[in-house]
């Protein structure tokens, strides 16, 4: 063979060579990866050849799928949308997946790891690839009332949430303005141009409030306040005098902070008193006296600055609560009337109100109570687990009894139900800079507990910016304790 051609020949043999190692690198290396790209167009093709398994609320599928015409053979359908939109989220053909639907997709299209020989099997037997299901928590007659007392509010954003103080079971965990996943849930030009008015509505109907969007707690957090000046000492008798003085007169500073109920009631007040007018002076001197340290780590002991939901929750991740850290000690003093710097979700006050109906012991919150194969076999179930000991039992009865007495005698008789132990506490929290041109958030935390042990725990958040309403009307307990009620109601009176 001559020069030219042996070179040639090398040439021809190396492009062979790099073909074949591109080809392998692709086949065995890169496939997982390309195989799970959003932009494979096949991916999508064999996720939605199948109708989706289901998601289940109280017995009843709350999902379901439909035929299409394309090569996008079915597209995800909703029941009741909007009032399980937070619970759900969204499978969407074109604008991919939330919550529920992203984290369990593996179940809901069958092609989890854990349903490898059922998929075996229904090959063999020529049945086609089947899914599994989700079996949540949700208790449906209590996310009724949440959803029908927030949208009975006309124009109200908010969100509720409630617990099963004893296990952690989320009960109830509804947003409003919501959404209704059914109608972009396909491929088209139209589904699409919905979605996106969704995303430029100014009323953000895409939030989750429950566990995305964190806000100023205002005097819900006087609960937490209170658990940290007994189990640190701090007070003692909750029916003794304090020595907070009304107006109180924030440390380093000139300004003086007053109370709605007025100098009178909340002068010198004992922190039974003042939960039940919520007096800020108790709370604010009490929060000063304890100090950053002291009030940051029973936070924490109650769920601030950590994660709600661990890793392996996937999309339910929820947003941190935050209690800052390097406050001065106005800071400090204002934190424990929920303002301030400090943050929270809705779930993370439903959080604190359950660990304290629950003798000081926080339980991990949870959403999914079993997940299931084609079969109905239990692939997974969730078991209660304790997340932290927040306070001891004797610290969480005296905030009981200071919330029960306020429930009965205070600011949160509109909570009250007969044959039910209430527990409650109103919040009215300020926002923005100048808190003259902003109408205030309204909150609400109670608990509900009968005779037989069955509790549950509810956060009621209302934002009024939409609302046509007063601003002398925007409290807690006007708007959110009637919603409060119902939601205990639903669980505690089936």
């Amino acid at each position: 063979m001559n020069k030219p051609l042996r070179a040639v020949a090398i040439f021809c043999g190396l492009l062979v060579l790099g073909l074949l190692i591109r080809a392998n690198w692709l086949q065995y290396v890169r496939a997982p990866e390309l195989a799970s790209d959003t932009k494979n167009r096949r991916v999508q093709i064999e996720q939605f050849s199948t109708p989706r398994g289901d998601i289940i609320v109280g017995g009843r599928a709350v999902t379901g799928s439909t035929e299409t015409e394309g090569d996008l053979k079915y597209k995800r359908t909703y029941v009741n949308g909007p009032m399980y939109a937070p619970v759900t989220g969204y499978a969407s053909q074109a604008q991919g997946m939330t919550l529920l639907e992203k984290t369990y997709d593996g179940i809901l299209t069958g092609k989890d790891d854990r349903l490898a020989f059922q998929r075996f099997a229904d090959i063999v037997s020529g049945e086609g690839r089947r899914a599994g299901s989700v079996v949540t928590t949700i208790d449906p007659k209590a996310q009724k009332a949440a959803w029908d007392g927030l949208t009975d509010l006309k124009g109200a954003r908010g969100a509720v949430v409630a617990l099963d103080p004893r296990t952690g079971k989320v009960l109830a965990l509804v947003s409003a303005p919501s959404y209704d996943a059914s109608t972009f849930s396909g491929g088209t030009f139209n589904e699409s141009d919905r979605f996106v008015a969704l995303g430029k509505d100014k009323s953000k109907p895409l939030a989750n409030r429950a566990l995305r969007e964190t806000y100023p707690p205002g005097s819900t957090f006087k609960i937490l306040t209170a658990a940290a000046a007994l189990e640190h000492g701090v007070v003692s008798d909750v029916d003794a005098r304090s020595d907070a003085e009304s107006p109180y007169k924030l440390p380093q500073s000139t300004n003086k902070i007053g109370s709605e109920a007025g100098d009178a009631v909340c002068n010198k007040a004992s922190m039974k008193v003042a939960m039940q007018h919520s007096c800020n002076n108790v709370f604010l001197d009490a929060a000063a006296e304890l100090g950053q340290d002291k009030m940051r780590e029973t936070a924490e002991k109650f769920g601030f600055n950590e994660d709600v939901y661990s890793e392996e929750f996937g999309d339910l991740l929820a947003t941190k609560s935050l209690y800052p850290e390097d406050l001065d000690k106005p800071g400090t003093a204002l934190t424990g009337m929920g303002q301030g710097s400090l943050t929270s979700t809705p779930m993370q006050m439903a959080m604190v109100t359950a660990a304290l109906a629950n003798d000081g012991k926080l339980m991990q919150p949870y959403i999914v109570d079993e997940v299931k194969g084609p079969d109905l076999g239990t692939l997974e179930k969730t078991e209660p687990a304790v997340m932290s000991e927040a306070v001891s039992a004797e610290t969480a009865q005296k905030v009981q009894q200071m919330m029960e007495f306020t429930a009965k005698e205070g600011s949160a008789k509109r909570a009250l139900i007969d044959g039910i132990t209430v527990g409650g506490k109103t919040g009215t929290a300020q926002r923005g800079v100048d808190v003259d041109d902003e109408v205030p958030y309204g909150w609400f935390v109670s608990y509900g507990k009968k005779d037989d042990g069955s509790s549950v725990a509810v956060a009621v958040f209302i934002d009024p910016t939409d609302m046509d309403i007063s601003r002398a009307d925007i409290s807690g307990g006007r708007l959110g304790a009637p919603i409060a009620r119902k939601v205990m109601e639903a669980v505690l009176k089936p």
